[in-house]
């Protein structure tokens, strides 16, 4: 990630998809199969920490270099 975001930031779904570039609907796919814990607004929206996100990459990268 190239800009530093604090551990317990929320990212929104597209933030999320823009990581790993794939679409927005992928990442909330992945949240409803539990692939990737979301935690829910007051509104109603998934919103997943930065912290879990990083680890998911982190695992992502090493497993294809």
């Amino acid at each position: 990630m190239a800009e530093e975001t604090h551990p317990d930031a929320l990212l929104t779904p597209a933030e999320v998809a823009a990581l790993f570039r794939v679409n927005p609907k992928t990442v909330t796919r992945w949240a409803r199969a539990g692939k990737i814990t979301a935690i829910r607004t007051l509104g109603g929206h998934r919103r997943f920490r930065a912290s879990e996100i990083r680890r998911c990459l982190e695992q992502l990268e090493t497993t294809e270099g």
